[in-house]
């Protein structure tokens, strides 16, 4: 079969570029296996990909959107402005707040639910941020 390679496909929406090689570590902690789509968009289209999905009318943050029984683990979808904002509010790097939005979204495709989980993913959440140095997580931030 040869060498396959488990990828990132990013697919930037958005008017604000970003380097992705900082989230290959991230994704080979995570998963080794399938790769990823990744997508980053405004405020805006956020917005929509939230209503058509989840039927509720606002903006968030991070959306994932897991797949089963298939080479690509699942999408991602970013929103850039609003990260860009967190990042200021929390006065800490864009870089350090889309990797926070990355990994709380790995953890979701491989199947982690803060809602409903004992603290599970908080606990994966918390250890992934001590491993790449990273500020408080999004479950974090609303204990």
């Amino acid at each position: 079969m040869g060498n396959i390679m488990f990828m990132i496909d990013l697919d930037n929406q958005s008017e604000i570029d970003f380097d992705i090689t900082i989230f290959e570590k991230i994704k080979t902690t995570l998963e080794k296996d399938k790769s990823i789509e990744l997508l980053f968009v405004d405020s805006k289209t956020m917005q929509e990909i939230n209503l058509q999905t989840r039927d509720k009318d606002k903006t968030t943050d991070v959306l994932s959107f897991p797949y089963d029984d298939m080479p690509i683990l699942g999408s991602i979808v970013i929103n850039t402005e609003l990260s860009l904002e967190v990042a200021k509010e929390m006065r800490h790097s864009f870089e350090d707040e889309m990797q926070l939005m990355f990994i709380h979204a790995m953890l979701h495709l491989q199947g982690f639910d803060h809602e409903v989980d004992n603290g599970e993913m908080y606990k994966q959440e918390e250890d992934l941020m001590k491993k790449f140095s990273l500020p408080k997580s999004l479950i974090m931030r609303n204990i």
